[in-house]
């Protein structure tokens, strides 16, 4: 049986925010030092403080969960939802208001990179006092140090200061240099949110080498795809909680739904420029069936008087990917009256795809704007029933699109 190596009981973590009333009265320092002499007569000038109230907030509520030796764990959800607040009670950086974490070995933190560089020291000087910071001997960075230069790339530039540096080479350095460590937890916040294609891509092959090294580690990202890629497992958190804690494609397939149908994307309305907005993209039967027909409007609403000539209907995967699009520009163009409102209804003979949750958007543009948002609305495929009695095999593992073929066998 695998060591538990992280383990979270019961944890939150409690902010105390301080709400000031009157936030329209700006005080100067001029005006502090004038309170503080006349605070012996403010009842009688009838000068009052700006009245203060506190308020608690909970990043973390209740937190639990176990990892275990050489697992990779991905972790997601929103903005706000508490996931750097979780990590950085992992790494030590900041105390649990409540509850217990306990750790299983040697912790490695890439929260933000590039954290303890000095801009007036050179690349090399800051490989050494990075890596001193991130807990590496001086002798274990002189025997990396090759590694982490060829994969910075900065050989050219290892004497220069870094203050020079472009924001890539800043960061391929500052990555390097953490990527080279050898704890036995490695916690990763959304590295690959900077740098070009190829930098994410060997961030991603680095991640993984220490994943099966037999090493434990924690990966936050807002990319689906990698989250997909690395992680077998994943733990979505919202509100400072933790609403699922399973196999990474059905928790980031019930979280991207959840997107939806919440509300991030607006399924009604959607202002696209000054004089259009979309009234209405529906789907009609929702759910359907793999391989039924479906029907759609989309209605356009003309604040102004607009001339539309692009019109696309987007489906997206639940990893954000492009699927297929309708090109609906054989109804176009048209001009649309301000006042008026012009609708376009259309049916898919069969919708090939696979079941699962999707995500549905519009790009509408003219000769004067150009919009394009995939997730307007959502839209549920439900299998087909089995063929000849045969169960199809799990959908995850069939891709997005079910072909029809005609077999013959001699």
């Amino acid at each position: 049986m695998s060591a538990v190596m992280v383990s979270a009981e019961h944890v939150g973590k409690r902010y105390r925010l301080r709400h000031r009333h009157n936030a329209d009265q700006y005080l100067t320092l001029r005006d502090s030092i004038a309170a503080g002499v006349s605070a012996p007569f403010r009842w009688l000038s009838g000068t009052r403080t700006p009245a203060t109230t506190t308020d608690d907030f909970w990043a973390l509520n209740d937190v639990s969960f176990r990892i275990t030796s050489g697992e990779v764990v991905g972790i997601i959800g929103r903005n706000g939802a508490g996931k750097s607040t979780l990590l950085k009670i992992l790494s030590r950086i900041t105390d649990p208001t409540s509850g217990r974490v306990t750790l299983g070995g040697r912790v490695a933190s890439l929260l933000e990179v590039g954290t303890g560089f000095h801009p007036e020291l050179s690349g090399r000087e800051n490989i050494f006092l990075n890596a001193a910071i991130l807990g590496m001997s001086r002798a274990e960075t002189a025997r990396k140090f090759d590694a982490i230069v060829a994969f910075a790339e900065v050989e050219r530039f290892l004497d220069t200061p870094v203050k020079r540096y472009s924001s890539g080479m800043y960061v391929r350095l500052a990555f390097a240099v953490a990527a080279h460590l050898e704890p036995e937890i490695l916690v990763v916040d959304e590295v690959l949110a900077v740098g070009d294609a190829d930098f994410q891509k060997r961030c991603l092959g680095k991640i993984a080498e220490v994943s099966q090294g037999g090493r434990t580690v924690l990966f936050v990202s807002h990319n689906m795809s990698a989250i997909q890629t690395l992680c077998p497992r994943a733990l979505w958190i919202d509100r400072g909680r933790i609403v699922r804690d399973d196999r990474v494609g059905e928790v980031v397939r019930d979280y991207l739904s959840a997107g939806v149908s919440r509300g991030d994307a607006d399924p009604v309305h959607w202002k696209v420029s000054e004089s259009i907005d979309v009234a209405a993209l529906t789907m009609t039967p929702n759910p359907v069936e793999s391989g039924a027909p479906v029907a759609f409007t989309i209605a356009l609403h003309a604040r102004s008087a607009a001339r539309i000539s692009e019109l696309t209907l987007l489906f997206q995967s639940t990893l954000e990917l492009r699927i297929a699009i309708v090109d609906l520009r054989e109804r176009l163009p048209v001009s649309i009256a301000a006042g008026e409102t012009w609708t376009v209804r259309g049916r898919i003979r069969s919708l090939p795809f696979v079941e699962g949750d999707y995500a549905v958007g519009l790009g509408i543009g003219s000769q004067d704007f150009f919009g394009n948002r995939p997730g307007l609305t959502s839209l549920r495929v439900v299998a087909r029933p089995p063929l000849n009695g045969v169960v199809p095999h799990r959908a995850e593992y069939r891709g997005f699109v079910e072909l029809e073929t005609e077999v013959a066998s001699e």
